[in-house]
């Protein structure tokens, strides 16, 4: 018995150091492919939670071999164009719509994304499964309230920043909101409903967003008002918010004449302080210089 473990003691390192790739693949995702996963793939993926803008992603890789995949991730369009039957099979069940160039991915974190899926996929219940955003009527109340939260009137509970900072919608009056982001008037029917829609709430996929709500993010009621808004304004409003760039220039152009004669009035005796003095001096050296 004792020849035996240690005859196992000494092959052991030499079987770990000829099948490193054995041992690797069993390691745990690390936290930042596990970031990377929620701030990219959450908004249009699920793993084991359904369908959202993409496909569920539990056992894809039953579906498709690994390298694939990786190829898939790295280029989308490249591949969907290339006339590949999967590739095109996707596109049309996502209704013509390609998937984005995920930013910042190279082939190593792709690998990484694929390995951590295949872990995902083997749990009961992965923790990507998707928000738990209840399936609940939507009322008046909840349209009234995600009005709020749009416009900035009510806060959230996190302190997310109020959407019409950088989007607007149809209906929204004033100066109809910002326009760093895109028009949210058919959010709710161009992310396809309800699901989708609270699952880009719940995880912004923009580069400008992610960092905003980094620490920020949205509770589940917070989500299921704004999710009722934008519903009530896509059934609502008919097409995008009207475009309010002639009132702002107005507005500008009135602001800056109404400033200016407000200074106007407020130096105008300063000026002539300044000027009597200055004329009257001027009008000593003349009359000097003519004597």
């Amino acid at each position: 018995m004792k020849t035996n473990t240690v005859l196992e003691l000494l092959i052991l390192p030499a079987l770990l150091a000829v099948t490193p790739n054995v041992v690797r693949a069993q390691d745990p995702p690390s936290e930042e492919t596990i970031e990377f996963f929620r701030l990219n793939c959450m908004s249009c993926h699920t793993i084991g939670g359904g369908r959202l803008t993409g496909p569920d992603l539990k056992g894809v890789t039953e579906r498709a071999d690994e390298a694939w995949l990786v190829d898939f991730l790295l280029d989308p369009k490249g591949v969907i164009d290339s006339g590949d039957p999967y590739a095109v099979e996707l596109l049309r069940e996502a209704r013509g719509v390609y998937m984005t160039q995920v930013p910042g991915l190279d082939r190593t974190k792709a690998e990484k994304l694929i390995k951590l899926i295949v872990a995902e996929s083997a749990k009961e219940r992965s923790d990507f499964a998707g928000l738990q955003i209840s399936d609940r009527p939507l009322t008046e109340v909840d349209v009234a309230l995600g009005r709020e939260f749009f416009l900035g009137v009510t806060g959230t509970a996190n302190g997310a920043p109020a959407c019409i900072s950088c989007h607007t919608v149809s209906g929204i009056g004033g100066l109809g909101g910002g326009r760093l982001g895109p028009d949210l008037t058919d959010a709710y029917d161009r992310l396809e409903g309800r699901k989708a829609l609270s699952a880009w709430l719940g995880s912004p996929p923009s580069l400008v967003m992610q960092p905003v709500f980094k620490g920020h993010a949205l509770e589940g009621e917070e989500i299921l008002a704004l999710v009722a808004y934008l519903k009530d304004v896509a059934e609502n409003h008919e097409g995008e918010a009207s475009a309010s760039t002639l009132e702002f220039v107005l507005l500008g152009f009135g602001g800056s004449v109404f400033l200016l004669l407000l200074f106007d009035f407020l130096w105008r005796k300063r000026y002539r302080a300044t000027r009597r003095p200055l004329l009257r001096k001027s009008h000593h050296a003349a009359m000097g210089s003519n004597s």
